[in-house]
């Protein structure tokens, strides 16, 4: 590991707030630092990027070429990345490197992440330790991976968690957890499962939570029988840009499961299923933040009915003066005090 692609992205490593290399070209090499796309002096010579393919495919003991033009996968370090190989792009493959953050561990070592004070840390933590469902969406590059390995380190210790991802990115320092990967055939191995196989054989494993890292197809369906069949505290992200969108995109996604269901159907599994979406998105400054806290109520005829508990306004997380409907589990479960809402 001694090329010039390496040492370019093991000096990145020393620098703070970078969360994205982007390489398009041998002179053409970008970095995301607070949001904003900054385009460095490079000059990566073919055979090193040809190189640093290699050895990446190898680490994760996949192919990257020709015949398997695309590759997701991770770095030494932990970071995510995905390759695209020629003849599908022009002139060279192109790399994109998601940075995993290790000083992002945990809310109490971090109390001022994603935006929030103190007063909504202990909010989200009553909503993992009181088992309730929780959807997290967002756009690209919002952290909803982070997001939900912050909340996964708030699982009491003595839950048996199984999770689900297309490339292992969700860490957890649980002693009774199974990691599933999905997606692109290893070298050692004539066969692929889906998320969805992997969701199903979960439901074998006796979890006590199922944990799927993105939910992209039709595994949103088997999630939600089983959210709603006794694995409670269950989470995943979605990729939508507000928390109504992200509504709908779950109904689109439940319904690539090939099921030909009535719209109604489909939305009151969903709303018995789901208790809170929280949404991500930026700030002015590129900062990622919590921008709504919206809970699930329930359906008032064919209508989905949701509230929203906080929102963000003037760069705070507010409460919207309505306190959610499952405040007595919150209180039961978790110890969250009844009155909790009313000096916010």
């Amino acid at each position: 590991m001694s090329n010039s692609l390496w040492n370019l992205i093991n000096d990145l490593n020393k620098k703070s707030g970078i969360t994205e290399i982007l390489i398009n070209g041998p002179k053409n090499v970008f970095v995301e630092r607070g949001g904003q796309f900054i385009q460095l002096n490079a000059n990566l010579p073919a055979e090193d990027i040809k190189a640093f393919i290699k050895e990446v495919a190898d680490h994760n003991k996949k192919k990257c070429d020709s015949d398997n033009p695309i590759m997701d996968g991770n770095l030494p370090d932990g970071s995510r990345i995905n390759i695209i190989n020629e003849p599908f792009v022009s002139g060279s493959p192109a790399i994109s490197i998601r940075k995993y953050l290790k000083y992002i561990s945990s809310f109490d070592s971090n109390p001022t992440i994603f935006g929030v004070t103190p007063h909504w840390i202990d909010f989200l933590k009553a909503l993992v330790v009181s088992k309730v469902n929780v959807v997290v969406s967002g756009g690209t590059g919002v952290g909803k991976t982070t997001f939900l390995n912050l909340l996964l380190n708030e699982i009491p210790k003595h839950e048996r968690v199984i999770t689900i991802e297309d490339t292992l990115e969700l860490s957890t320092n649980m002693p009774n957890v199974v990691r599933l990967e999905a997606g692109s055939k290893i070298m050692e191995s004539k066969s692929s499962l889906t998320t969805r196989d992997l969701v199903k054989n979960t439901l074998r494993m006796r979890p006590d939570r199922i944990i799927i890292g993105e939910s992209r197809g039709g595994e949103l369906f088997d999630l939600l029988q089983a959210m709603n069949t006794g694995h409670d505290g269950s989470m995943t992200s979605v990729h939508s840009s507000s928390a109504g969108e992200c509504l709908s995109r779950m109904e689109t996604l439940f319904l690539l499961a090939g099921f030909e269901i009535p719209m109604t159907v489909v939305r009151k599994q969903m709303t018995s299923a789901i208790q809170f979406i929280i949404q991500l998105g930026r700030d002015k400054e590129g900062n990622r933040v919590i921008n709504e806290i919206i809970e699930v109520c329930g359906m008032e005829g064919p209508v989905m009915q949701i509230q929203t508990i906080a929102s963000r306004e003037d760069g705070f997380l507010e409460f919207k003066g309505i306190a959610p409907k499952c405040m007595d589990r919150l209180h039961k479960e978790s110890g969250l005090p009844l009155n909790f809402f009313e000096n916010m």
